[in-house]
């Protein structure tokens, strides 16, 4: 017979004693568990002792996490967290340095644990840590030179352990002086400090630049590019990760009027350039928290645009009109003289011109940039054009204008069109996302990058037009075969906009063609009347096999991973279904497995006849409760829980978007409910396309085998295998 649920069989150990093997009744207090346990090896006091998880982790059990104890889990009896927080409270204020040291080193583990935290925090600890820094260290600065290795350890350790109790959210960071800012921030400014020092402080200026307004504008004093620069040009990614964070972080909470300030110092500071050289051209491959802080820095770069972007034309201003004329001028070789010929004559003069530009309004090309987005931002573009690639603008403009009326690409309103698309595509105005890794290298090799990239653009819009034969009826279908090639070309993440245009070269409009064509022969639909017929004939079998695949997937089982507010630190748990499709079995992991995880080893059950519904995005509670996480599209989107019994949930976030339709679709249909996933409607299509072709194929007077043909017998020798290099 199975023990009670209830009853957890787990093993206790004491320094200096033999473990004990004992059942642990869940429904009593955990006082009286921890009295029990020390009654056992004859220990007064229970109220100083507490039980905490015999791992790496040394997380302390609490009435909150208790239910997560599993059987066959090893605990260890130690003192309470308010004793231990007493002790170390005490020690790393020791006038020896050794004790110090060593009491510093186990704080800094200690501080992980958010029971420990909350106990050290009621001490004060987190003032005792900040005095340490602010006034400590001078004292420890004259040592330096016979302690240096001590010195460095000492520092390391305080900054990670107030790091450490700073992530859990307890306290707020707008409670530290400008004193202690002063001092982190002049780690960062020396030029030989230790690595872990350095790490810790840029981490501490982040997060102090990203949880206040106040503290932005504290640590923006203290710090200036220049200063941060040298921290890229060295060889640790860790410390230039951390450097670009900083950065990011600043620009990120910067007030609007500053950035374009920011974004100029950054200009002449050479940080593109720095950054190119030493990180991404580095022989060091890129790591995914590398790649998200150079997205993150690109997207905030973008972002500068979107003031001109969100800027309507004045067809008033004479400064702005001056640059329609300027066009006008480099396009046609014509001097702008206000007193010669009549006004009539003028004005038919640059109506005729305008046309030839392009714009919709001939009389008054100020009104095509009325329309927002891209406003202004077009404009720029097409004066960037034409002053740094003068040929290829007059080309572009003469070409056309030779044209037949009904064949010419329109300069003007192609322009319009593609900044408006190309900031669609690198969508501009839009914060960064948490998790994306989405960088592009060849942005980083030009200080004016976007505007190249609209001029290889606009170069590639009109040689399409030309390859469609396109009259002006056909314009937006030229525009959605830009689109298609603009996003080929960016998908293979060229590292360079020279090699980015070749790339587009490759991928001319009869290329484009060619691949539709092989796309729509691979989900070729077709239309007549018996073949729908047959479609709906066949569809139900289609669902049961996709349906089965689902329960299969499940029954395999995926390792998910616990969110939480702490970056850098994963847990993993591992949930599949049994094979009679009755029970899901789940449990922690140590590490992200490398196969299946056996149903035994996964200690928790949750009976399929239990699931009342399957919840998925917003509306799950642990996307209720992460108030940082209800801000993170992709999060979301990943997010469902399974809530059973009344009110209880099981919350998942999926690894990708292929593994959350799996799961969705294959708990629905445990519970007899539509599977309605992007993925059933992907796999639908794709098995029904298949079959209808088997079943059309013209197969009279063929024999087709019950059974697969033999695989046939391996060769004597292999001597016919060679190496084709």
């Amino acid at each position: 017979m199975p023990p009670p649920a209830d009853i957890v069989k787990v093993a206790i150990e004491w320094p200096g004693a033999f473990p004990k093997l004992m059942e642990i009744d869940q429904k009593k207090p955990l006082s009286a568990i921890i009295k029990e346990v020390c009654e056992g090896w004859s220990l007064g006091n229970h109220e100083n002792f507490a039980l905490q998880v015999a791992d790496a982790t040394n997380f302390y059990i609490t009435e909150k996490n208790r239910n997560d104890i599993k059987n066959g889990s090893i605990l260890r009896l130690t003192t309470s967290p308010y004793q231990t927080a007493v002790q170390l409270h005490e020690r790393i204020q020791s006038t020896s340095m050794d004790a110090k040291l060593e009491g510093l080193k186990d704080l800094a583990n200690a501080s992980r644990d958010i029971t420990f935290a909350q106990e050290f925090i009621n001490l004060d600890g987190i003032s005792l840590l900040t005095q340490m820094v602010e006034s400590g260290t001078e004292r420890y600065q004259k040592l330096q030179k016979i302690m240096k290795p001590c010195f460095g350890d000492l520092l390391s350790f305080t900054l990670t352990a107030f790091v450490e109790l700073m992530d859990h959210g307890i306290v707020s960071w707008d409670t530290f002086s400008v004193a202690f800012i002063k001092k982190i921030a002049s780690f960062v400014n020396k030029s030989a400090m230790d690595t872990a020092v350095l790490q810790r402080s840029l981490a501490i200026l982040e997060s102090m630049v990203l949880n206040s307004q106040d503290l932005y504008h504290k640590v923006a004093q203290e710090i200036t590019i220049g200063q941060l620069i040298p921290h890229l040009q060295g060889t640790d990614q860790d410390i230039q990760t951390y450097t670009i964070a900083v950065i990011n972080a600043l620009f990120l909470k910067a007030p609007e009027e500053k950035r374009q300030e920011m974004a100029h110092i950054l200009a002449q500071k050479q940080l593109r350039s720095i950054i190119l050289s030493n990180v991404i051209r580095s022989p060091t491959p890129i790591n995914d928290e590398m790649a998200h802080q150079l997205y993150v820095l690109q997207v905030l770069t973008f972002n500068l645009l979107e003031d001109r972007m969100m800027t309507k034309m004045d067809p008033q201003d004479q400064a702005q009109r001056d640059i329609i004329f300027e066009l006008r001028r480099i396009a046609f070789d014509v001097e702008c003289e206000p007193n010669s010929g009549s006004i009539e004559k003028r004005k038919s003069m640059y109506t005729r011109d305008y046309k030839k530009l392009g714009f919709i309004n001939h009389v008054n090309p100020a009104v095509d940039f009325t329309q927002i987005p891209p406003g202004m931002l077009a404009l720029d573009n097409m004066l960037y054009l034409a002053k740094h690639h003068q040929d290829s603008y007059i080309r572009i403009v003469l070409e056309n204008s030779s044209r037949e009326d009904k064949h010419e690409c329109p300069f003007g309103r192609s322009s319009i069109e593609l900044t408006k698309m190309l900031c669609e595509i690198m969508k501009v105005g839009e914060l960064p996302s948490e998790n994306c890794h989405d960088f592009h290298p060849m942005f980083f090799t030009h200080d004016r990058s976007f505007e190249e990239f609209f001029c290889i653009c606009i170069q590639l819009l009109n040689k399409t037009w030309k390859e469609m034969r396109a009259t002006s009826e056909d314009f937006n279908k030229v525009m959605q075969v830009v689109r298609e090639q603009i996003m080929r070309a960016l998908t293979l993440k060229p590292n360079s906009l020279d090699q980015f245009k070749s790339r587009l070269q490759n991928l001319s409009y009869t290329e484009i063609l060619k691949i539709r064509q092989s796309e729509r022969m691979n989900q070729e639909d077709f239309q007549s009347r018996p073949i729908l017929e047959l479609r709906e004939k066949i569809q139900p079998e289609i669902m049961e096999l996709i349906k089965q695949q689902r329960l299969n997937r499940l029954c395999e089982g995926t390792c998910f991973r616990k969110i939480s507010s702490r970056r850098r630190q994963d847990k993993f748990w591992y949930c599949r279904l049994s094979p009679n499709h009755k029970v899901l079995h789940y449990g922690d992991l140590e590490e992200s497995p490398q196969g299946e995880v056996p149903h035994d080893s996964l200690q928790d059950k949750l009976p399929v006849a239990d699931i009342k519904a399957v919840i998925t995005g917003k509306d799950c509670p642990h996307m209720k409760e992460k108030g940082a996480l209800k801000q993170n599209k992709e999060v979301l989107e990943l997010a469902f829980s399974v809530l059973y019994e009344s009110d209880e949930y099981l919350n998942f976030i999926a690894p990708d978007k292929h593994e959350y339709c799996v799961w969705t679709d294959g708990l629905n249909a445990l519970l007899g409910k539509e599977m309605t996933s992007d993925y059933t409607k992907s796999d639908m299509d794709t098995l029904l396309s298949m079959e209808m072709k088997l079943r059309l194929l013209d197969l009279e007077n063929i024999q087709i085998p019950e059974a697969p043909p033999p695989i046939p017998k391996e060769p004597s020798n292999y001597d016919f295998v060679y190496d084709c290099n």
